[in-house]
């Protein structure tokens, strides 16, 4: 009996393709732009929060195609007052979007007051915990 050969593909053996090192970023037409927003108006108006500040943090930490800072005619970051503005020609996620937000927030010891929540299906709104102070005053004046 002879010995079955393998069928050989074009790929040589020994190199293997790393998982996510594809052939690059997918371009979108400009149909299929992708915009989305992030509102620090509350945080901002009440002085716990700049955005300015906010808006660096998120140019050093965003990362396209594998590395940070890495803006391109691809992608783009506007502040408009207290409304930070994201327009990407390339697949991006919003729920990234969100993460670093948290991330940002709990840097500046902000993630006890303030939560990160879809307002709209293209953006985040910063808001306030509800905190509800009248029931447990209620609970104290039963105790005594």
């Amino acid at each position: 009996m002879a010995p079955a050969q393998k069928k050989t593909t074009g790929k040589r053996p020994g190199k293997q393709q790393l998982k996510g090192k594809g052939k690059g970023i997918k371009k979108l037409g400009k149909k299929n732009q992708i915009k989305l927003f992030i509102d620090c108006t509350h945080p901002v108006e009440d002085g716990i929060m700049n955005c300015a500040d906010f808006e660096k943090y998120l140019q050093e930490r965003i990362k396209i195609g594998g590395k940070t800072s890495n803006f391109g005619k691809e992608f783009t970051m506007e502040r408009q007052k207290t409304k930070i503005a994201f327009t990407s020609d390339i697949p991006f996620s919003k729920r990234y979007l969100k993460y670093l937000t948290k991330k940002y927030l709990k840097k500046n010891n902000l993630r006890d007051w303030l939560r990160v929540i879809a307002s709209s299906k293209d953006s985040y709104e910063l808001r306030y915990f509800q905190i509800n102070n009248e029931e447990s005053d209620n609970e104290d004046d039963d105790a005594e």
